[in-house]
């Protein structure tokens, strides 16, 4: 074990720290200044931000599950009706972007079965493979051939198509 640190290279420090040696008799401006600027602006500002996250705190929104209210379809919308045109467009655009992620989490769900069960996941994953393939298919039956500026009315133009079609092979 080594013996003590040299006194020399590594000096104590004093025990008692300095006074502070005063020039003059008037008080320091710098810190009225900041004294003056914490009592006028910080401390106001600060309270009332304080008090306004109090109050916003006892009424916090939670913008995640914002619920929106069901409007008509455009085919409820009486004619030259254009908030109503623009409502239903709306909530046809909510709810294919619901759709998509619906879609998303069954395919990530196959994904994960795929992953967890290697080569056999054929016969473990059927159930998992059975609901893709029948969200695809309802989706693509909904939203397919659609194209890059799908809306509402041409979904609701698509659907028309599909149900006269089956009509006439029906007859």
């Amino acid at each position: 074990m080594p013996g003590d640190h040299d006194m020399g290279a590594y000096p104590e420090p004093p025990r008692q720290t300095p006074a502070v040696d005063k020039q003059t008799a008037l008080p320091n401006p710098e810190l009225i200044l900041s004294k003056l600027f914490y009592y006028s602006v910080d401390l106001p500002v600060t309270t009332f931000r304080d008090a306004i996250d109090n109050i916003r705190s006892r009424n916090k929104l939670v913008y995640y599950h914002q619920k929106f209210r069901r409007v008509p379809d455009l085919t409820d919308c009486q004619e030259g009706d254009y908030v109503c045109y623009y409502e239903a467009e709306m909530q046809w655009r909510r709810d294919y972007k619901v759709d998509q992620e619906i879609v998303k989490v069954i395919q990530e769900r196959l994904k994960a079965c795929q992953q967890r069960e290697g080569n056999s996941y054929q016969q473990n994953c059927a159930k998992e493979i059975q609901q893709f393939n029948e969200v695809t298919k309802n989706y693509l039956s909904r939203y397919g051939d659609l194209g890059a500026y799908a809306n509402g009315r041409k979904c609701l133009m698509k659907q028309k198509e599909r149900m006269m079609a089956a009509q006439a092979q029906s007859a």
